[in-house]
């Protein structure tokens, strides 16, 4: 498979991060107007704006050059950390009353954590009409093949071994078992099926296996190595797909919450974190595979963003979800020095964050190794 070029790749990325960074966005957005804050500026994108318009309520949207976020700007909103200032205090009465520090603690709380929270919504609904469309995958979980050396085959299990549990885990299909031993590598896990009718138990030692996908892209995963018979799928009701796609959703939530865990306790490497240049990558990548690849990879790509922004970093809504969680408890809000320095010291963690990832993007395109080797041919 070709790669799809600098041009496509650039669309795709387009085609992929906007959409998503207007879904939370407009989530931030109609919840505060439905609690009557007033949106001054709702921005796709950062820096000096390319085109837009105001509309009769008086919100400026725009578009601006660099893609990698947006805001909404709502009134009264004069820094970072949403603190009230002087010249809030100044404005009347009836104007201040519609800006957002005017707003009880809950319904501030309600619109920060909108935006995730759409992001979320946004992932369930692609799913739910995949899953209506075109079926849920539902094989049997009956061995259908045995990776040589893998831990199946030396866990000793065999073609038509029926698994019904892998580490606790019940499995109700085949496709259960990647999700349980993925980020498994090294563990051993206990595995129960049934053998011929009669029930067995085994243990088996999860391998890690370096995987390389049509474009070259390398990963680790764990595996165990049995492969299915036949793939199958099911058709899903209107009423059964919304909760499969939640179920899937939370899947991809626990997934990135456990190798998020593995990374800080050093079972993974960091190398593992891709920014905005893989997303771009992998997005054109996608596109090539066809509509439905693309899209079922912008909806992960919507969880992830909701689940970045959920974290408790100031900058992002989850710092800010904190900051209200605390006033809720001290039933005063934190002194806005504290605020203040805690806004900075979170900006300069991401500020590192992006370069790191960055860094750790351009790595994975092999551009240091090629930099070594024009150097040492000089």
């Amino acid at each position: 498979m070709s790669h799809p070029g600098l041009f496509w790749t650039i669309l795709f990325f387009l085609l992929a991060i906007g959409p998503l960074i207007f879904v939370h966005e407009m989530g931030h957005y109609w919840v505060g107007r439905w609690f009557g804050v007033k949106a001054e500026v709702f921005s796709i994108g950062f820096g000096r704006e390319l085109f837009g318009w105001t509309d009769r309520r008086g919100t400026r949207w725009k578009v601006a050059p660099l893609p990698l976020g947006g805001y909404v700007r709502f009134a009264g909103d004069m820094n970072p950390a949403s603190q009230p200032s002087r010249e809030w205090l100044t404005m009347p009465a009836e104007e201040r009353q519609r800006t957002f520090q005017a707003k009880p603690l809950w319904q501030r709380f309600l619109i920060v954590a909108a935006g995730p929270l759409t992001n979320f919504l946004f992932a369930i609904a692609i799913f739910t009409i995949l899953l209506k469309a075109y079926g849920e995958p539902f094989t049997p979980p009956v061995v259908g093949t045995i990776v040589p050396n893998s831990a199946a085959a030396e866990a000793g299990l065999k073609p038509g071994d029926r698994l019904l549990r892998v580490a606790g885990t019940s499995l109700n299909r085949f496709e259960d078992i990647q999700p349980v031993v993925l980020l498994q590598a090294g563990r051993k896990l206990r595995v129960e099926g049934l053998r011929n009718g009669q029930p067995f138990a085994t243990e088996a030692t999860i391998k890690m296996v370096e995987v390389k996908d049509r474009f070259g892209n390398r990963g680790r995963i764990g595996l165990l190595g049995v492969g299915p018979g036949a793939p199958a799928y099911r058709p899903i009701s209107l009423l059964e797909a919304p909760r499969a796609a939640v179920k899937e959703c939370w899947l991809r939530v626990t997934m990135t919450l456990q190798g998020l865990g593995q990374i800080i306790v050093g079972q993974r490497s960091v190398r593992e974190l891709g920014g905005p240049l893989q997303i771009a990558k992998l997005s054109g990548e996608q596109a090539t595979l066809g509509f439905v690849n693309f899209i079922v990879f912008v909806a992960v790509v919507s969880i992830n963003l909701g689940f970045i922004n959920l974290l408790p970093v100031p900058m992002l809504d989850g710092g800010h979800l904190l900051f209200y969680a605390i006033e809720g408890v001290r039933r005063r809000p934190l002194p806005p020095r504290a605020v203040e320095w805690a806004f900075r010291t979170g900006l300069a963690a991401l500020l590192v964050l992006m370069i790191f990832v960055t860094l750790n993007d351009l790595a994975s395109f092999g551009l240091w190794s090629k930099l070594g080797g024009l150097i040492g041919r000089s």
